[in-house]
């Protein structure tokens, strides 16, 4: 790809001028980041996979040393002469005022009675900036389910980077590094402290809050950062606040949601008493509850809203019923008139018939029955029978006035069944 950036410019430039892999991180790699065997026949006679010297050992073990290169040995019983290995190796270094990661693909080649070889390809380059703005510089991959799919007969130029080249750099870390000056200003000691190397330069180097977390010793959260910056950055003041109010925070993962949560609703996530709780899992739960309340509410008005959609199908269905109330001189029965009464009835009364959609039952009918203005049941009749299906109070309790609500309807049969044949 062809560098556009004052940065990509910069480095392709210096790119082609870095020296081959030395000696030292080489022999590093073939002892340290693959297996070592010793294949041994069934009679005893034992080969060094390493060195190719051969031996006769009596008796089995596990694991053995060489006599010739003192490499210690998984001895493995075996007719096989050849083995391949691979592995990837990382080595950090420095190019004026850049950082650089190198990663190289080594390649081993065993067979019984040689000299183990090697061979190293490079894969790419990760270049960072002093201000942390990172450039890569690859090989490019060619399709296919294996990892090392490269096209090794191109040049190395500036690419897009991905999660291949990102796990690479990942891999096996060369132990000697060069690092520039900005880094060990900014508080990097040598230790990665289980942070992809590329990701922990690049916050030190951008990030006023991974300097600062870095330099005061607080691993746990520069961990937490480094997969969830824009978090941290967001509430930075408020993990301020907590720290000077000596609030030790027992949960990084479990803290910032309920700060998430406070924000949602509105509450002041920079007073101490509210985002340093005594106790962060009750404080937790308690707005986790908050969160499910107000979303079933949300989903509930959504689909009132959607229902109102169906307001023509539903007056097409019961409009004929429309208005018709009937009393016993005490309970007031009348109809539900409109796709916003069932809902509302559903809301009063914490039951579903809103939600369920009972407005556009054909064979139903539903009565709100009412004293005083206030709602003691919700009746169903079925329109083919006129006989009551359910009568529910509040939280789909039996009501008290069934059978009065019961005899009320049966005593007015007449007048649903005009409203039917009108």
């Amino acid at each position: 790809m062809k560098p556009r950036t004052k940065l990509e410019k910069a480095v392709i430039a210096q790119s082609g001028h870095l020296r081959p892999l030395a000696t030292a991180p080489r022999r590093w790699a073939f002892r340290n980041t693959i297996d070592h065997y010793a294949y041994r026949l069934p009679k005893g006679r034992t080969t060094c996979m390493d060195c190719g010297h051969s031996w006769l050992m009596t008796g089995h073990a596990d694991k053995c040393t060489c006599p010739n290169c003192k490499a210690q040995l998984e001895v493995k019983e075996t007719l096989e002469r050849k083995c391949q290995q691979k592995s990837y190796l990382n080595v950090i270094a420095t190019c004026g005022e850049y950082q650089i990661l190198r990663m190289f693909l080594m390649e081993v080649k065993m067979r019984k009675g040689f000299k183990a070889s090697s061979a190293f390809r490079e894969i790419g380059q990760y270049w960072i900036a002093p201000d942390g703005k990172t450039a890569l510089v690859a090989i490019p991959r060619i399709m296919g389910w294996y990892l090392d799919c490269f096209a090794f007969g191109y040049p190395m130029e500036i690419r897009k980077d991905n999660d291949i080249y990102r796990y690479i750099s990942d891999q096996y870390l060369y132990p000697k590094f060069k690092i520039i000056p900005a880094l060990t200003r900014n508080g990097f000691d040598g230790n990665f402290h289980e942070i992809r190397p590329i990701k922990l330069f690049s916050m030190l180097l951008s990030s006023p809050q991974a300097e600062t977390l870095i330099k005061e010793g607080n691993t746990d959260m520069l961990k937490y950062m480094a997969y969830h910056t824009d978090e941290v950055k967001h509430f930075w003041a408020s993990y301020i606040i907590a720290k000077r109010h000596g609030y030790e925070i027992p949960d990084l993962s479990t803290w910032y949601d309920y700060l998430r949560m406070l924000e949602r609703f509105g509450r002041d996530t920079h007073s101490p008493k509210l985002i340093a709780p005594a106790n962060l899992f009750d404080a937790h739960d308690k707005y986790v509850q908050k969160v499910n309340r107000q979303r079933e509410k949300e989903r509930r008005e959504a689909d009132r809203i959607r229902a109102l959609e169906n307001e023509e199908k539903f007056r097409e269905l019961k409009g004929r019923f429309i208005g018709l109330v009937f009393t016993d001189n005490e309970i007031e029965i009348k109809t539900l008139d409109s796709v916003d009464e069932y809902y509302e009835e559903g809301r009063t009364q914490h039951i579903c018939v809103g939600s369920s959609q009972y407005y556009l039952k054909a064979e139903s009918l539903v009565f709100s029955a009412r004293i005083d203005g206030k709602t003691v049941a919700t009746v169903e009749i079925d329109l083919r029978t006129l006989k009551v299906v359910q009568c529910r109070a509040a939280c789909n309790k039996v009501s008290e006035y069934q059978q009065r609500i019961e005899n009320a309807i049966a005593s007015h049969q007449e007048e649903i069944k005009a409203r039917m044949t009108a």
